[in-house]
């Protein structure tokens, strides 16, 4: 009983396994880009991708919005590696996932796994998006259903006066 109350609990909160991240990390994070202002440019890009890492898995949707602005920028970047581009298409995927942007963040997961087909992170965010859009799907329906009797029942509540 306990294991069916959990496994309808996690339906309707949509629990994933992707990382949060506090907002100490992202103000130690920012503060780490600053610092390599004068430094290389390989460590400043580290930083970079740290810095957009934890703003993507932040629960303010402001980080989340600014990590998905870095990464989108730093994916233009035609210098990088295929491991390079797959780890900020994976981190877009991440933030549009968390921004509730799923059809996005399939299709740069599906990328990743072109690069990848075992990678099991992306497999894991992909069954997530794929979880999250049916849970969305069967919730949207169960208020389309509920507005619909309720409409119903006003209409039949309505007749029943008339007569």
């Amino acid at each position: 009983m306990g294991d069916l109350f959990n496994k309808v609990k996690s339906f309707f909160i949509g629990a994933d396994q992707i990382p949060w991240c506090d907002s100490d990390i992202v103000a130690g994070c920012e503060r780490e880009v600053a610092q390599t202002e004068k430094g290389s440019s390989q460590e400043k890009n580290e930083c970079i991708m740290r810095l957009s890492w934890a703003l993507v898995h932040s629960r303010r949707p402001d980080d989340v919005r600014r990590g998905i602005a870095m990464l989108e920028a730093l994916l233009s970047d035609t210098d990088s590696s295929p491991e390079q581009m797959r780890e900020k298409g994976y981190l877009l995927a991440v933030g549009y996932f968390r921004s509730g942007d799923y059809p996005r963040s399939k299709h740069m997961v599906e990328r990743c796994l072109e690069v990848q087909p075992d990678w099991r992170q992306a497999l894991n965010l992909e069954k997530a998006i794929e979880d999250r859009i049916t849970r969305d799907g069967v919730i949207g329906i169960g208020i389309a259903a509920t507005a619909a009797a309720v409409l119903a029942g006003g209409l039949a509540t309505a007749l029943a006066r008339r007569s």
